[in-house]
């Protein structure tokens, strides 16, 4: 998956890099080049070029985050249950012993799934 479509960022990291888009578009203003931004932002000159094609064509808002690709599939009140019942234990939700695991049930080590 590519950046421009939420690539697995964080919203921390997706504001960061929106922050690095928006100092670039303040240096298209005062009119340096792609390459200067470039080297000062410590990004490539493609993604550059691209900004400015952006920022040419829309304006600074074209530099902006798209935000996330989906929302959260699980509510904050959601999310606080599954936490309480992931804290109970495998025990309580009948597993046999205090592993969540699959493979000791079907008579494997956890290092067998994983060359899977």
């Amino acid at each position: 998956m590519r950046y421009s479509q939420g690539g697995g960022l964080t919203p921390e990291r997706q504001a960061f890099r929106e922050r690095i888009r928006m100092e670039a578009a303040e240096r298209f203003v005062v009119g340096a080049s792609n390459v200067e931004v470039a080297k000062d932002l410590r990004v490539s000159v493609r993604s550059v070029q691209r900004w400015r094609r952006a920022w040419h064509d829309v304006g600074a808002e074209g530099l902006r985050s798209a935000g996330p690709v989906s929302l959260p599939k699980l509510s904050e009140a959601l999310f606080a249950v599954l936490e309480q019942e992931l804290a109970k234990g495998p025990v309580a939700h009948g597993w046999p012993d205090q592993t969540w695991a699959l493979t000791s049930d079907l008579g494997h080590s956890r290092w067998w799934i994983l060359r899977i």
